[in-house]
């Protein structure tokens, strides 16, 4: 089989791997569709991932969508269209026992924060364990399905933010993950959505998604105090800045956006003065089958893939999915009749 090797800072090349074979309680799938993350994009460009430095050819991506190839246990049918959630849980702690993903010692499809590297779905078969498995309804088509990890993560910000029936929305960073938080907030009930960039494409892209107002930033200003929540998606110190003034006394903001392990300047006077609740989210624990049925539900919600590339480009997929101002989400593709 064909997978796609992270090799160190800006080398990636598609090489012959050994197919994997399932052992007990393990499905192989045959992926169709694995999506570009902010990770994968570090990994590529970096050659690291914050801490996590590639240290071994590591296959990327924990997004992915496909079909069955071999069940030893005979429970799923070939050709079953499926998703993954990309997780294995670690072990339980004190005050976050139903809080699986937050255990530590745990695994996510991708991820060099394991050694050895726990790889990804960039490749053309995939072994995953039985339990990460989640069974495509009719009427979600496999390449739709790509999104269901990443709207699982703006669904989580949504659980993190409370109840958003009704509520004020300020998803500041119109990139993919951003996008996707429009769709989850309105899911959830928010009555009223805006959505604030630097670039006018992202904005174009909120607005084909239903955002209902649209903030140039730096030109134009972000109202004060007119939030109920916002869902901080960039992950720029001047722009958790802004949410703590653009946020209502008492308003929540959720941190979306991943920001580096170091000292950053952030003007936390807002959050003070007004009572701000100021929340992290990190991956999600089961919403992944919220957004299962949500995109079978919204077929718009698609509209949120802007590229998909072949695997034999997928260097190129990397340096278009890089430009913020070119591409919404980009989607590598490892079977020519995925659809």
């Amino acid at each position: 089989m064909r997978a796609a090797f992270i090799d160190g800072k800006e080398r990636i090349e598609v090489r012959e791997a050994p197919t994997p074979e399932p052992g007990e309680g393990e499905v192989r799938i045959r992926v169709d569709s694995v999506g570009i993350c902010g990770s994968d994009l570090h990994y590529y460009f970096e050659g690291a991932n914050g801490e996590y430095v590639v240290r071994e050819p590591l296959v990327p991506g924990h997004e992915l969508s496909g079909r069955v190839d071999l069940d030893p246990s005979g429970r799923l049918a070939p050709g079953t269209p499926v998703t993954v959630h990309p997780a294995r849980f670690g072990t339980p702690e004190r005050g976050i026992e139903d809080d699986p993903h937050l255990w530590p010692g745990g695994s996510y499809l991708g991820s060099a924060s394991t050694w050895p590297h726990t790889q990804g779905g960039m490749s053309e078969q995939l072994v995953v364990r039985a339990d990460m498995i989640r069974i495509l309804p009719d009427t979600l088509p496999v390449r739709r399905a790509v999104l269901a990890e990443p709207l699982g993560v703006a669904l989580h910000a949504a659980t993190r933010a409370g109840d958003l029936a009704g509520a004020r929305v300020l998803v500041s960073g119109a990139g993919p993950i951003g996008l996707l938080a429009v769709a989850a907030a309105r899911a959830r009930g928010a009555a009223h959505i805006t959505v604030s960039d630097v670039l006018e494409a992202p904005l174009a892209r909120a607005e084909e998604l239903g955002a209902d107002a649209l903030v140039r930033v730096g030109v134009e200003e972000l109202p004060q105090s007119a939030f109920d929540v916002v869902f901080e998606c960039s992950g720029a110190p001047v722009a958790i800045s802004s949410a703590g003034t653009a946020v209502r006394r008492k308003g929540v903001v959720v941190q979306v956006g991943m920001v580096p392990n170091e000292p950053r300047p952030v003007n936390l006077a807002p959050y003070i003065s007004k009572e701000v609740h100021l929340v992290g989210t990190f991956r999600f624990h089961d919403e992944i089958d919220e957004a299962v049925a949500l995109l079978a539900a919204d077929p718009g919600i698609e509209r949120v893939v802007t590229h998909a590339l072949p695997l034999a480009e997928v260097a190129e997929a990397f340096r278009i999915a890089r430009d913020a101002q070119v591409s919404g989400k980009v989607v590598v593709t490892l079977q020519s009749d995925a659809g």
